[in-house]
């Protein structure tokens, strides 16, 4: 058996306590400092909204589709060596092409 009788007792006692809050409530914002205000419960369910729509990956613009294609190496290399945005620099190059080809 573990813990006396008093620890016991005295975990209980805590716990009723939690159970009825103060008359004044747990908390109580003396209006100096509006990032101390507690949030109501609208703005609490409106901030859970918010990260619940941050999360995962970004919506696509439904126009693009995902293919596997093959390049040389250093064709590769040299594509990624331009930096951050060289697939949209692709798809760019390639809609030039087929808008040349088709004219």
């Amino acid at each position: 058996m573990s813990g006396s009788a008093t620890k016991r007792t005295e975990r209980e006692a805590i716990l009723a306590a939690m159970k009825t809050p103060p008359k004044g409530g747990y908390f109580v914002w003396d209006g100096v400092d509006e990032d101390d205000r507690p949030a109501t419960p609208e703005e609490m369910h409106a901030g859970i909204e918010a990260a619940r729509k941050k999360r995962g990956r970004p919506a696509g613009s439904g126009n693009k589709e995902q293919v596997a294609i093959r390049f040389d190496r250093d064709v590769l290399a040299a594509l990624r060596a331009t930096g951050p945005g060289w697939q949209t620099r692709v798809n760019d190059a390639m809609r030039e092409w087929v808008n040349t080809q088709s004219a």
